[in-house]
């Protein structure tokens, strides 16, 4: 998997709207310590939490299962737009009939789990889905028996409260091993001076 941070709102917007409450805009240091102090004592120590969701982030996801996106749409305050298998399926078509055992070419179209049974059930589900396709059946009817295993990407845009919720659930030992890893993938690619705000929703 690769997670890439695309933007995210600049913490003098998100201080600003802390500041708005009290009037105390002279008091602002433009997103600097002053300002961060503010953000986690309010957002928080505080627990004016809604003040955190005008921080606002967007990641470029690449490399994760279908079974992680379902995983990750029932994080309803969030935003994805997904890579199309009506317009993409195409990729697979005309490629040669996988061997069973050659997991390091199956990768590049599906997560492996390191269960070898597992992975090689979904290799045959690859090949079956090849053999469909290239029977003339179209992208909108044979995606139905894609495997969860089959790799997708996707833009994700969140704002700061949530993503506390989502690193809280999503690293901790119980969660789906796949989505802790990219919980942890996200914390990784925060920038530094804004860290500081999840620290304590991460499990490590």
């Amino acid at each position: 998997m690769n997670v890439t941070l695309l933007q995210h709102t600049p913490l003098e917007i998100t201080a600003h709207a802390i500041r708005t409450c009290w009037q105390s805009f002279d008091k602002s240091d433009h997103g600097g310590q002053k300002d961060k102090e503010l953000i986690d004592r309010v957002g928080n120590k505080f627990k004016h939490a809604s003040t955190l969701e005008h921080l606002y982030f967007t990641f470029y996801i690449q490399g994760v299962s279908r079974a992680l996106l379902q995983e990750l749409a029932r994080h309803r305050i969030a935003s994805l737009s997904v890579k199309s298998t009506r317009y993409t399926l195409k990729e697979l078509k005309n490629l040669e009939v996988f061997d069973e055992k050659d997991y390091v070419k199956a990768s590049q179209f599906i997560v492996l789990t390191h269960n070898e049974m597992v992975d090689s059930a979904s290799i045959k589900a690859l090949n079956n889905l090849q053999a469909i396709l290239k029977d003339g059946v179209s992208n909108d009817i044979a995606k139905y028996c894609l495997p969860e295993s089959y790799k997708t990407e996707l833009t994700w845009s969140i704002n700061a409260r949530s993503l506390q919720n989502f690193i809280s659930l999503r690293s901790d030992k119980s969660a789906l091993w796949e989505i802790r890893d990219l919980s942890k993938a996200i914390f990784k690619t925060l920038p530094q001076d804004i860290q500081y705000l999840f620290e304590e929703s991460l499990k490590r």
